[in-house]
């Protein structure tokens, strides 16, 4: 007869979990769910969860033989997640309510198997930009199926098991290690002092599809938050256009790469990178207006940086060459275009800094299509330069 495992096997620490979340959330904007413009908004921090054997957490096997844990999403000034929005043109982040509790479980799916497990969150949230500080009044259930403890996703791979085109709706499908809201569409309602909602107007909702409270933690080896600016080039009807774009990571816009060393993955030696965001925001009479150029959150912008026979990320010489695939999607006020094959953009990187490091589009175009896949344009360059930059192992939410 097999043993019959419990998470005390794990011998995990009684200390909290404090990984880099990569996440998404596609908000509908204004007080009316059917008719507001659809907007998925990559978003990305650090996130604390306390979890047993810390004090106040308990560990259990019920009386069918599943073994469980507690665990909680805490809330704190350097916690929670944030992005860009373009319909708000501004900054966005989303901290769990203080004064609720963010609490879960992670259980086995098959008694006296410790994975594959349920993760759960009743999530209560605050989101915040510079004139908005909403709540919701129902909790979303957050829930996802993981491997291991902490549930790391491997690097350069994506939220979903497919790559869906759009904003949604659509089905989600999940990969392993990535969680997503169950309970929505939720209405989120100007907040008080005390983070409760007030009237019955709603501002915006979350909505179950293209990027439902989406989420997955992953444990870069150095994070690269960074303004840009630059240039893109766009062919419409003929005609090459060029738009003059720019992000500032003080506002969750620019860009956020990720650094994957021999040590974070499974591929041998070689840093990968991962070009995790992008926001710039520019304007093209052309295209319609504002517009702003992003990273796919379906379709993983991933790369490499450095020769690719460094055993460990101390090992990376300067300057160094960096090579993304990147995926990219243009914003525009009448719909959202989608490059329809990667660009690979590469650059030289002088030093961990970042700053001064200049992407160009390097190899062949790529068509800029809707989501039923017409044509509209064509991105045929790239040139984006990295300003002040902010490098480090954590990515607080405050920074």
């Amino acid at each position: 007869m097999s043993t019959r495992e419990t998470y005390e096997s794990l011998n995990l620490e009684p200390k909290p979990i404090r990984p880099h979340i990569l996440a998404a959330a596609t908000v509908v904007f204004g007080e009316d769910y059917y008719s507001g413009r659809r907007e998925t908004i990559n978003l990305s921090g650090f996130v604390q969860l306390n979890k047993w054997p810390m004090p106040g957490f308990e560990h259990k096997v019920d009386e069918n033989g599943y073994a469980q844990f507690g665990t909680e999403l805490i809330s704190a000034p350097e916690v929670g997640i944030k992005g860009f929005s373009y319909e708000l043109d501004d900054r966005i982040q989303v901290l769990s309510n203080p004064f609720l509790p963010n609490s879960g479980h992670v259980r086995q799916i098959v008694p006296g198997k410790n994975f594959p497990a349920e993760f759960y969150i009743r999530r209560f949230g605050i989101l915040e930009s510079s004139t908005l500080r909403l709540a919701h009044r129902n909790v979303i259930d957050i829930y996802g199926v993981v491997d291991s403890v902490p549930p790391f996703k491997k690097p350069l791979t994506g939220p979903y098991l497919g790559k869906p085109r759009g904003d949604g709706p659509f089905d989600v499908m999940a990969a392993p290690n990535v969680v997503k809201g169950t309970t929505l569409p939720e209405a989120w309602y100007p907040a008080n002092d005390e983070n409760q909602p007030v009237g019955i107007t709603p501002n915006l909702f979350f909505a179950p599809s293209a990027g439902p409270c989406m989420s997955m933690l992953v444990d870069p080896s150095m994070i690269m938050q960074t303004s840009l600016e630059g240039q893109i080039e766009v062919e419409i009807n003929g005609k090459t256009v060029r738009v003059d774009l720019a992000g500032d990571y003080h506002k969750a816009a620019g860009a956020e790469l990720l650094l994957f060393g021999p040590d974070k993955h499974d591929e041998g030696p070689g840093v990968l990178a991962q070009l995790a965001r992008v926001a710039v925001v520019g304007h093209s009479p052309e295209l319609g207006g504002r517009v702003m150029l992003r990273a796919s959150w379906p379709r993983v912008s991933g790369g490499t940086l450095g020769e690719g026979n460094e055993d460990s990320l101390s090992r990376l010489k300067f300057p160094g060459d960096l090579h993304i695939d990147a995926e990219f999607e243009l914003v525009t006020p009448h719909e959202t275009l989608y490059a329809a094959n990667s660009v690979h953009v590469n650059g030289k990187m002088r030093g961990m800094e970042a700053t001064g490091t200049e992407l160009k589009l390097d190899g062949s175009d790529t068509a800029l299509v809707t989501v039923d896949e017409q044509p509209k344009a064509r991105l045929t360059g790239v040139n984006l330069v990295m300003r002040d930059a902010l490098v480090g192992e954590h990515a607080a939410v405050n920074a």
